[in-house]
């Protein structure tokens, strides 16, 4: 722990601007109940109030509070993120660690499967799959975990195929450790910082996926709040210059760079370069 505290201090501001970013956006997503005076789907308003006054930033295109749907977007679209990343990270490790250690016949057959998979284009096969299976949030985390996972099994075979050679992994399997002592003991820890930082980008990456599919339609359902799909209902304010719709997208954009700029630092941290 003091270690750890001693790296967020010693970190480059662009990074402690990063953490400071995640961290509001947790704090808006863990204590929404709190900190917003409406609920989520509550009309308080006429359409599209100006900032200030009684709403903080105005009311949305059917009068509810920007602010409130905002900082409830946040909870809703990042957990459904991260819970989306952990089990894409869950699938590619597992897939990617077992055809680098086992090698063979099992190495060749998952590595075709994933190739075919992303051969097709990850949003055309979303949406022809959520056309059919339906817009759950359950089906929407399952099918974006699934086609994502492809790419976590790439980095995590080339990483693990990097190290199931070393010394210490031969001297495992001639005590006779098992496949899955070799993937969490032997593997996995000689291969986290990369698949760490590779976390931070898969979650960018699932995130803008998610707001992508509902800005489209086929993400978070109304009347759940998701930024997504708050920049549709509200995109048609642009025509009377009402630009309410930039505000989930600023929302977007903010928690990307600040996940970015966390990751870029993990990146160099880990490499070992130093800063200049």
């Amino acid at each position: 722990m003091r270690d750890f505290a001693k790296n967020i201090v010693n970190a480059p501001a662009a990074a402690k601007l990063g953490m400071a970013i995640i961290a509001v956006f947790v704090f808006a997503a863990v204590f929404a109940p709190v900190i917003t005076p409406y609920s989520e789907t509550e009309v308080v308003g006429d359409v599209w109030e100006e900032v200030g006054g009684q709403f903080f930033l105005g009311t949305d295109h059917i009068g509810r509070d920007l602010y409130t749907r905002l900082v409830y977007g946040a909870r809703n679209t990042i957990a459904i993120a991260f819970v989306t990343t952990m089990l894409s990270f869950a699938v590619g490790i597992s897939g990617g660690f077992l055809a680098a250690i086992v090698g063979g016949w099992v190495d060749q057959a998952l590595s075709r499967v994933v190739d075919i998979l992303m051969a097709i284009p990850i949003l055309i096969f979303a949406l022809m799959i959520l056309s059919v299976l339906g817009t759950s949030v359950t089906t929407l985390i399952v099918v974006i975990a699934l086609l994502d996972s492809t790419r976590v099994y790439r980095l995590s075979r080339a990483v693990a195929m990097n190290v199931e050679v070393m010394d210490y992994v031969e001297v495992a399997r001639l005590r006779g450790e098992g496949i899955w002592y070799l993937m969490r003991y032997e593997v996995l820890p000689n291969t986290l910082a990369p698949m760490v930082a590779e976390f931070g980008l898969r979650f960018c990456f699932v995130f803008l996926f998610i707001s992508s599919l509902s800005f489209l339609g086929l993400g978070i359902q109304p009347p759940t709040a998701d930024w997504g799909s708050m920049v549709r209902e509200n995109v048609s304010g642009f025509d009377f210059g009402i630009m309410k719709a930039l505000m989930p997208a600023l929302a977007i954009a903010f928690l990307t760079i600040g996940v970015n700029l966390v990751v870029d630092w993990f990146l160099q941290k880990t490499s070992g370069i130093k800063d200049e």
